[in-house]
Parts: structure tokens; C-alpha cells; sequence
């Protein structure tokens, strides 16, 4: 069963969508997948379960900001974006390295695992949403724990219109492969290193390449 099957099994909503509260302490044995020592990747925001429901936290009950209890409450009609990537793209990254860490397949730690990430992180294009108009350059595969990180900074670009600056990255010689660090809808995500490390990378290396020739003849011919 799929985490979110554990989780209806155990909730049991009625047929307008609402739950009872399910506390943590109920996920074990049967339902010990559900606990949410992970980040509860299983119930957020961009999951399968809240695409078609309306999900509560409750954070009451402990102190700090851990999650006590879930429930439904009523069925989502809003429209949300599908996250399903078609198999064929699936199997193409699968079996390739990390592109920002470089970690490979064979890695057995849980933070290490291939996942296929969506470049754009603001997953607002209704043509990627579509798994028939999908592409691969739409994908990339990264480990979990480079795809967790992104995603947070994904999160604050899009609560601030700011973009990642790739020279967070000591050695990293541009901040952006194109653009400035103003989000735009006319450039979207395109020239953020997070967005795509291995594009950054090329266009750092064309740029270099220019600078460094146009630097050599204004030296060596500094009249032409």
C-alpha cells in the first residue's frame, strides 16, 4: 500500500472528505511509514493526498513546531498541479548521477536516493503539469538531500521574487547563467544554478572563454 492508502485506512473519511484526528502516536506497526521524522512528504502541500483533500496539522498539543495530529477536512476542488512524470522520462534519470552533487545509484543512504526533480520549482507551467507535453529538459535528476535543499530555496524565491545567488557556492564565478536576481514570468526560473547546475556550468565556461579572449587581444593588440 501507498503511504497515502495507509493513511485513508487509518483516517477512514466519510464521503464529504472529513477525518477524524489521527495522531502521530497512532503511526506504528502497520502504519509506522506514515511518521513524519522526514518532513511528512506523504502530506504536504504539493502531495498526493492534498491533491485531493484539505489537510489539517495540529500543533498544539507538544511544544516547538512538530506536527501532533492530521486530519481531513473536506475534499479539494482547487485546481493543483500534477506532479506525475511519464515513465519513458522516469527511466532516462533514473540511472544517472546526482547533477549537483554527483552521487550515483549505487549510494545506499536514504539522502543519497536518485530522485527526478521538476527544474522549474515553482511548478506553475501547465504544460509540464501534463504528462502527454512533457519534456526531459522539464527533469533532472538530483539526490534526495540536493532536491530537499532546492526545494526550500525554491520556496523562498517564491515568497520573495529573489533568486538563489549561484555564488553561494564558493568557486561558482556568476550568480546567474542569465538574468539577475529578479524572478521574472518572462524568464521564469531559467539562469537560476538551481534550476539547472549543468546549464550554469556550460554558460560559465563560454563567458570565461570570451572574457578571457577579449582580455588576451586588448593586451597583446591594444590599438585594434
Amino acid at each position: 500500500m501507498t503511504k497515502t492508502e495507509l493513511f485513508l485506512e487509518l483516517a477512514k473519511p466519510n464521503d464529504k472528505g472529513e477525518s477524524r484526528w489521527v495522531t502521530v502516536t497512532e503511526f506504528i506497526g502497520k502504519y509506522k511509514d506514515l511518521q513524519l521524522g522526514n518532513g511528512g512528504s506523504w502530506c504536504r502541500k504539493s502531495s498526493t493526498l492534498a491533491k485531493k483533500y484539505i489537510i489539517e496539522f495540529n500543533k498544539k498539543q507538544t511544544a516547538g513546531n512538530s506536527i501532533d495530529a492530521v486530519r481531513l477536512n473536506g475534499f479539494n476542488l482547487e485546481k493543483t498541479f500534477n506532479q506525475n512524470i511519464r515513465q519513458d522520462i522516469k527511466d532516462y534519470y533514473k540511472k544517472q548521477n546526482c547533477v549537483m552533487l554527483g552521487i550515483g545509484i549505487d549510494s545506499t543512504s536514504e539522502n543519497t536516493i536518485i530522485e527526478i526533480d521538476h527544474k522549474d520549482g515553482r511548478k506553475d507551467d501547465w504544460r509540464v503539469s501534463n504528462t502527454k507535453s512533457q519534456n526531459r529538459d522539464d527533469f533532472q535528476p538530483l539526490c534526495k538531500a540536493a532536491n530537499d535543499i532546492k526545494r526550500q530555496i525554491c520556496k523562498r524565491c517564491k515568497e520573495s521574487n529573489k533568486r538563489w545567488n549561484a555564488k553561494n557556492i564558493k568557486g561558482n564565478p556568476y550568480p546567474f547563467y542569465e538574468g539577475d536576481e529578479d524572478y521574472t514570468k518572462e524568464l521564469g526560473c531559467k539562469g537560476c544554478y538551481q534550476y539547472d547546475p549543468v546549464e550554469y556550468r556550460k554558460q560559465s565556461v563560454k563567458k570565461i572563454s570570451k572574457e578571457a579572449s577579449e582580455y588576451i587581444m586588448k593586451k597583446l593588440y591594444p590599438n585594434d
